[in-house]
C-alpha cells in the first residue's frame, strides 16, 4: 500500500475498536453480530470524514492570515 491517511479513516483501526467493545459489552450481556460491528465501524469513519470537512470549512472561514 502506497496511499496514506490518518488512523482515524482506517476502517480496520474502528472495527478493531468496535470489535474489543462489542466484547466488553458482551460481558453485560449485549451482544453485537459481526454484521452489526462492521456497519457501525463504516459509519464512524463516514461521520469522521464528514467532521473533519466542516472543520476544514470552518477554518477556511475564519482565516485571519494568507498562505504564504
Amino acid at each position: 500500500m502506497v496511499d496514506e491517511k490518518p488512523w482515524f479513516m482506517s476502517k480496520t483501526i474502528w472495527g478493531s475498536l468496535i470489535s474489543v467493545a462489542a466484547a466488553f459489552t458482551a460481558t453485560l450481556g449485549i451482544s453485537l453480530d459481526p454484521s452489526a460491528q462492521s456497519e457501525i465501524a463504516d459509519a464512524l469513519v463516514q461521520l469522521i470524514g464528514a467532521a473533519g470537512a466542516l472543520i476544514a470549512i470552518y477554518g477556511r472561514l475564519t482565516a485571519t492570515d494568507i498562505i504564504s
